[in-house]
């Protein structure tokens, strides 16, 4: 029997390493197990090797413990740039009590990246044409030549340190330096600026002529930002650039800074335009193709000088996210004319990226234009709900055979396309000469399900495309009209589901830094923005919400579940107590002010299409409900902190909260006010109710609703995350499984049937005659209500961490429906954890990975209670690592539950996937 072998160690939430912002970055690695490895292995002993890349000097460093997440930096911290290549290994016991010890992982390497202010010689330059307030900003080209000495006889490396005030891609002798799109990314500007570092050694010719050239366009910097006409250069109204080269040989003797302002050029881009929102237009007669390799000075016709820019006062940052990339090419699946005879292109999947156009070929000064939109509606291109987005590219032909276009430095949601401008009879309107490049935040992907309804597998892909959409340098609430915000509600309640999906710890805590810069201004009363980046809305006043502003709690406490990282939750400590003490307007009671408007449980479906708060769930019970659920998080994360004087504050403000949400709310016989599917679901969730009979009401409540309701959804943003796991707590699961599986609107499965590929922001976005919804907030791609995966994830797969940082898994499959085997897998911080299930003839089976230096707490579906409040009293087994086959007798509820219909009505025939 042999020790488990580890994976390549990371650094803390850094996507590769590479141009990292930390000096002492703590390491972590996993175990990768196979039949060899013994049963129960527990780690003892870790051994850590630095070799630093200028002495090539080892350091070695042993360390008895059993932790390999976030392990503190061991040797004396990085310089800035400085580099080390990094392997660890493990000594553990297994169940019989031997030891043994891993082979050494792979290496990796990890390098600094600027880590003081002084590191920049650089300065941001723009062009020193005056550039007015009118916009659209048309995009800058900047460009430098330079002659490249390096040391006889030694090895040496080139990087380039590049940011800049709009987004940008850079260029070495005509190549690209990176893969990054929409480089460096949305941030608070105010704030904190990202910047990128390239390896750029391959690309350089040492001894000749080399040229560096930059292109710059508004991105979310200067371009306009926001529905209701949106508002323009909110950051600034000039496109700059900072770049540093640097050259330097292994040992550091030899190192040069390409960074003097005074000789690059400038001049304009042949796109005219590229905004987000409307498009781009590109003028191939204005091109000049050696723009970015070294020519002579006789063709620098049109470059002029540069002007400095003043530094900004935000921090540049080497983000731990990963860029935006392309990450997938899609074919196109048909080309059909619309109603009114225009060229369609469909991609079979409603996606976020950019059109590529393999070839156009049309006279001079002819144009190609290519419309987006999600949806076809009455047979033409479903363009309402874009609203003011044109979302419109442009090409303008030099006369020349055009290869493989695509607009650089905007993105679209769509499924469709309309293209304009090639010939009726011309070969080029062919499905293989469009593809669809797909663009979001490269995360790395770590959790998977399948199961046995095939329509419930769909609903999960739609999930995951809807996430991949709406990632996109931030957390977005929808990829293809005027909007495209950082809404704070939106992932504050799909955050466990993007968790388990992909890797999210090292983005979203990124972002939530900008959350908390913009939160804790002066002036804001601890008020954080509905949407961060905050922008100006108009006709959405700066005031405290529930649920949205909650985020500033909830988010970082589900990271540290996912990631076990403390140093998240110190970090936003201060914006979560500032909120709790003074965002939340409160009423003399201490729970919300009754007065002050909420969004409450939004998107409800009996909500008016343009009223869309007004549901029948009373706002201000949803607004305390989640004010007592908060404030209870926050109370634990005082005690992850040891911060006991806060903990017992906090614990006593909970117990005060609940009781006067209880007298409030719930009436001496047990009954809940705002009698509804979200009310009854939070109150149930957050552990509102006073006892075990009053649980037994609710889920006699709630049981009455759901069938009266005919297992149709009822929730809206506030509801939708908890009504599975209400009802699985109450054990009506064969209930979360009824409404599941139901395919009449308003349903999970009812846009499913209608042939969506993503999760729809309404549950009726498309009505069932093919139309639009009449509101005018629709979009066919927002992850909110796709928020059931994590009852997919931790009960019909049936895992999730029952301590943080998954080094205890709890394994609770609750088979039910008419599902007869699921598998769910997530490769967690120690390694993978999967299980698979089956039933058969009533036979459970189930077989099981858990990770080695893990155990998992197991509840067989034989041993779940039957009635409400006998938690306390289930039984369960706790295994170490290894994998196992378990098996148990099991017979679920009766199926299909059934509806509550009047006596007078004719059932309709049950429309169960």
């Amino acid at each position: 029997m042999s020790a488990p072998r580890l994976t390549a160690p990371t650094f803390e939430h850094h996507h590769s390493g590479f141009g990292l912002g930390y000096s002492e970055p703590r390491l972590s690695w996993q175990f990768e197990a196979d039949d060899s490895t013994p049963k129960e292995w527990t780690q003892c002993i870790y051994d850590i090797e630095i070799t630093w890349a200028a002495d090539q000097k080892v350091d070695r460093f042993s360390v008895d413990s059993n932790e390999s997440i976030l392990i503190p930096w061991p040797a004396r911290p990085l310089r800035s740039r400085e580099s080390v290549s990094v392997r660890v290994r493990s000594s553990g016991k297994g169940a019989d009590g031997s030891v043994s010890e891993s082979p050494w992982s792979p290496a990796s390497v990890v390098e600094a990246g600027f880590l003081n202010r002084d590191d920049w010689t650089a300065s941001f330059i723009t062009s020193s044409d005056k550039i007015g307030p009118n916009g659209p900003l048309q995009p800058l080209r900047f460009r430098r030549q330079f002659t490249l000495d390096t040391p006889p006889g030694k090895k040496w490396h080139a990087r380039l340190y590049v940011t800049a005030m709009g987004v940008f891609q850079a260029y070495i002798n005509g190549k690209r330096t990176g893969d990054e799109e929409m480089a460096p990314g949305w941030t608070s500007y105010k704030h904190r600026i990202n910047y990128h570092v390239h390896d750029v050694t391959e690309l350089l010719r040492p001894n000749e002529q080399n040229a560096i050239a930059i292109e710059v366009a508004e991105g979310w910097y200067a371009g306009t930002l926001g529905f209701r006409g949106g508002t323009r250069f909110l950051y600034g109204d000039k496109l700059a650039v900072l770049a540093q080269l640097e050259v330097f040989s292994d040992d550091w003797s030899f190192s040069s800074v390409l960074a003097p302002n005074e000789d690059w050029q400038c001049c304009g881009s042949p796109i005219e335009s590229s905004e987000i929102y409307d498009g781009e237009t590109y003028d191939a007669r204005l091109e000049d193709e050696q723009w970015n390799v070294p020519f002579s000075s006789t063709n620098s016709n049109g470059w002029k000088p540069v002007t400095t820019v003043p530094w900004p006062s935000a921090e540049l940052v080497s983000p731990d996210a990963p860029p935006v990339r392309v990450t997938q090419t899609i074919e196109a699946v048909d080309v059909f004319k619309s109603k009114g005879g225009k060229t369609i292109i469909d991609f079979g999947q409603n996606l976020v990226g950019r059109l590529q156009v393999r070839k156009i070929d049309v006279p001079e000064g002819a144009s190609v234009t290519v419309m987006h939109a999600e949806v076809m509606e009455y047979n033409e291109l479903g363009t309402r709900p874009l609203r003011l987005a044109k979302a419109t590219d442009t090409v303008i032909s030099a006369g020349k055979v055009i290869q493989d276009w695509s607009p650089k430095f905007t993105f679209h949601g769509f499924r469709y396309v309309q293209v304009d401008g090639l010939p009726e009879d011309s070969p080029l309107l062919s499905k293989d000469n469009f593809v669809a490049q797909v663009m979001h935040t490269d995360l790395k992907r770590r959790g998977d399900f399948t199961c046995s309804n095939a329509l419930v597998n769909q609903l999960y892909q739609n999930v995951i495309w809807s996430m991949r959409g709406n990632f996109l340098s931030i957390p977005t609430d929808c990829p293809q009209r005027n909007e495209r915000l950082g809404w704070t509600g939106d992932i504050q309640v799909f955050c466990p589901t993007a968790s388990f999906l992909y890797d999210t710890v090292g983005m979203l805590k990124d972002w939530l830094q900008d959350l908390a810069a913009e939160q804790l201004q002066e002036g804001r009363g601890s008020i954080p923005p509905f949407v961060c980046p905050e922008i100006p809305m108009s006709g959405w006043p700066h005031m405290p919400e529930a649920i949205w502003d909650d985020i500033v709690v909830l988010t970082p406490h589900v990271l540290y579940q996912f990631s076990n990282d403390r140093n998240i939750l110190l970090r936003q400590f201060a914006g979560m107590q500032g909120w709790l003490e003074n965002g939340v307007k409160r009423g003399a009671d201490g729970l919300w002010d009754e007065d002050h408007w909420q969004l409450g449980d939004w998107l409800d479906p009996k909500a008016p299409p343009n009223d869309p708060s007004n549901g029948p769930t009373d706002t201000i019970l949803v607004a305390d409900a989640y004010l007592v659920h908060t404030t209870e998080v926050f109370t634990e994360v005082c005690k992850v902190l040891e911060k006991a004087e806060l903990a017992d504050k906090y614990r006593a403000q909970t117990d005060d909260l609940r009781h006067k949400f209880q007298h409030k709310y719930i009436t001496p016989a047990g009954k809940l006010m705002s009698n509804t599917q979200t009310g009854i679901g939070l109150a149930i969730q957050f552990a509102l109710y006073r006892n075990a009979q009053e649980y037994k009401l609710a889920a006699h409540d709630l049981t009455m609703l759901v069938q009266r309701a005919r297992f149709n959804i009822a929730t809206g943003f506030a509801g939708t995350p908890v009504i599975a796991h209400a009802l699985t707590k109450v054990c009506r699961s064969q209930l979360a499984y009824r409404m599941l599986l139901e395919k009449t609107c308003p349903s999970w499965l009812y846009p499913v049937t209608m042939g969506a590929t993503t999760i729809w922001e309404r549950w009726d976005s498309m009505l069932p005659d093919g139309s639009i919804n009449p509101g005018t907030m629709t979009s066919f791609n927002h992850y909110a209500l796709g928020s059931i995966v994590d009852w997919l994830h931790s009960t019909v797969g049936g895992i999730s961490p029952a301590e943080p940082g998954w080094k205890q898994i709890l394994v609770r499959p609750i088979p039910g429906g008419n599902v007869t085997h699921a598998n769910v897998s997530f490769k967690g911080p120690y390694g993978l954890v999967s299980c698979k299930w089956k039933l058969t003839d009533k036979k459970f089976s189930m077989s099981l990975t858990i990770p080695p230096n893990t155990t998992a707490k197991v509840i067989l579906p034989s041993d779940l209670p039957s009635e409400v409040a006998q938690d306390e009293g289930v039984k369960y087994q706790i295994l170490g690592s290894g994998s196992y086959d378990l098996e148990c007798n099991f017979e679920a509820a009766e199926w299909p539950p059934q509806r509550l219909i009047a006596p007078h009505i004719s059932p309709p025939d049950e429309d169960i996937a």
